[in-house]
């Protein structure tokens, strides 16, 4: 009877243990890929100077307890592309895209798109929700109004 009560404990023990590891795990993505940004004069800005290397940067904004994602990236023209972490098809799944190379994966369905295509004429289905913004100086500004025309799929 000692027996089964030990391998009892002993089951628990590792299933808790794999359970809190795998919400540490989870958690811990979620922090890492998103920065928070703050509006200022009804803007937000973004250093050109981050996005240099072509790495996709993943960026969060708050407006009213809604978290808004959204990405800016670098393509190989040297043109600066920013879209919501979101698509017209898959936003519901909440997985947003990744980064492959010189394109972003849909998280949802796998469709990869090329970077150097994100834009205001690459839009609807899974293509990355476009977000309009200006560059000049070295910095890219994105009005908080266009950010919040992007909440529907957050």
């Amino acid at each position: 009877m000692e027996t089964k009560r030990t391998k009892q404990i002993t089951v628990a023990v590792i299933v808790m243990v794999a359970l809190l590891t795998s919400a540490i795990s989870v958690f811990a993505f979620s922090l890492g890929k998103y920065e928070k940004v703050k509006t200022v004069n009804g803007t937000i800005t973004l250093p050109v100077a981050k996005l240099s290397d072509g790495k996709a940067r993943f960026y969060k904004f708050e407006d009213g307890g809604k978290e808004i994602a959204f990405f800016a990236v670098k393509a190989a023209d040297g043109s600066y592309k920013t879209a919501f972490d979101a698509c017209d098809a898959c936003y519901r799944s909440k997985k947003g895209y990744e980064q492959q190379g010189d394109k972003m994966n849909c998280n949802n369905c796998n469709q990869k798109f090329a970077v150097n295509r994100l834009g205001p004429n690459a839009s609807g289905g899974c293509n990355p929700g476009y977000l309009p913004h200006q560059e000049a100086g070295g910095i890219i500004t994105i009005k908080t109004s266009d950010l919040k025309d992007g909440a529907r799929y957050f």
